[in-house]
């Protein structure tokens, strides 16, 4: 009995992913619940297992475009039949007699078997050729014949080089859909809205002071780690609550304000930045933010995010202070109004009570769309942001 590997539903909205890879070859044996491919949509990664134990035959190569409920492969179920020989074994006759009568059926089955692979193969080669008429060219992989040829001839010139290069030193490599759909949304980004950013710099003493008194006692209570990103995300909702208009966005000619904060926290993975979504950050405590941001950041990185994790997102964060940037203009994350970057923390000289000290400081910078947002409204907005995180009691005591 043959069970079919079907794409399953991507998500809302999206209607096609890309088969990336097979983790088994053809034929060979999988587990039930296995992990037997990859796909990747525009807006993250995605795994499939089998439903069954059994031989895999892969229909669809890796590297083609497929939709939902495609069947990609099948799983042939393998039936292992166990007995005992010394209470079953027939008489030499009887023997014979089931011997003769299986040959027509043994030769039967023999001539079914290149018939069922020809049919297979004929299934597989019908879907390359539609992959080729519906896809183009840039969808079908290259064969070790297609790379450019490496002649040891020098290119023609005067000597000092040529004004057309070769590509004789560089790998060429087609670009990842989510790569390509990252690329598409920061353009599109760039094109639709009026992006500006606004700085400002946080003096992080107080709040670093905080965290190092109460981290023993938060882990053994809450059972997970007080980060910076659910301080800044709390401190984030306490400044949308008193400007708005940062959690909203433009929809035509309507301007949608959402009820509740849905945060987007920015992940860096192996495959690509993704945003995963912490679902009413604003009303959930510290202990449930840290574990919500750290349960999709990790899903993030291991490939794991359903599509509902990357949609719905009212605003978002983004922290490159961890790869050691000390200041960048963060792009928005459409259709959102708003976007938070965080820094690398640095000691650095400052201006205290007329005496200069050391203190931990770290730039922050708000982008946002200035067709909805007022220059003063974003201010206010990353005042508070900053208030909140240099007097951590303020966002606490909702003050």
């Amino acid at each position: 009995m043959a069970v079919e590997i079907r794409i399953p539903p991507l998500g809302e909205s999206i209607t096609e992913a890309t088969l990336v890879r097979w983790l088994k070859p053809d034929g060979a044996h999988v587990e039930a619940d296995e992990v037997v491919l990859e796909l990747e949509t525009e807006k993250a990664a995605m795994e499939v297992q089998a439903e069954t134990a059994g031989r895999l035959s892969i229909i669809v190569p890796a590297g083609s475009r497929v939709q939902p409920g495609a069947v990609v492969g099948r799983i042939t179920e393998q039936v292992s039949v166990e007995r005992d020989d010394r209470a079953t074994a027939p008489s030499d006759a009887a023997a014979g007699k089931k011997e003769a009568g299986a040959e027509p059926q043994r030769a039967a089955a023999e001539r079914a078997v290149p018939a069922e692979a020809a049919a297979v193969a004929a299934a597989r080669e019908s879907v390359r050729a539609a992959a080729s008429r519906t896809e183009g060219p840039s969808r079908v992989e290259p064969s070790p014949s297609a790379e450019p040829s490496r002649s040891s001839a020098p290119p023609a010139g005067n000597g000092r080089g040529s004004a057309t290069r070769t590509e004789e030193d560089a790998d060429r490599e087609p670009m990842s859909q989510l790569r390509r759909t990252i690329a598409a949304r920061l353009v599109e980004a760039q094109r639709t809205a009026a992006i500006l950013t606004t700085f400002n710099e946080v003096d992080l003493g107080e709040l670093i002071a905080l965290r190092a008194r109460h981290r023993e006692r938060f882990r053994a209570k809450h059972g997970v780690d007080l980060g910076l990103m659910s301080l800044f995300a709390r401190a984030v909702v306490h400044g949308l609550r008193e400007v708005p208009i940062l959690n909203a966005r433009i929809d035509g000619s309507d301007v949608v304000k959402p009820r509740h904060v849905h945060l987007g926290i920015a992940v860096s993975t192996p495959r690509g930045l993704v945003v995963p979504v912490v679902r009413d950050a604003d009303r959930q405590t510290l202990a449930a933010l840290e574990k919500a941001i750290a349960g999709v950041a990790q899903r993030a990185r291991e490939g794991k995010l359903a599509p509902g994790d990357l949609a719905g997102g009212t605003f978002t964060i983004t922290n490159g202070g961890v790869f050691g940037s000390l200041l960048s203009t963060p792009i928005l994350n459409p259709p959102q109004s708003g976007i938070l970057g965080m820094h690398k923390i640095e000691d650095r000289p400052v201006a205290r009570d007329g005496q200069v000290v050391i203190r931990p400081m770290m730039y922050v910078a708000l982008s946002y769309d200035h067709c909805l947002v007022d220059g003063e409204q974003a201010v206010t907005f990353l005042v508070r942001v900053k208030e909140a995180l240099e007097d951590p009691a303020r966002m606490f005591l909702e003050v």
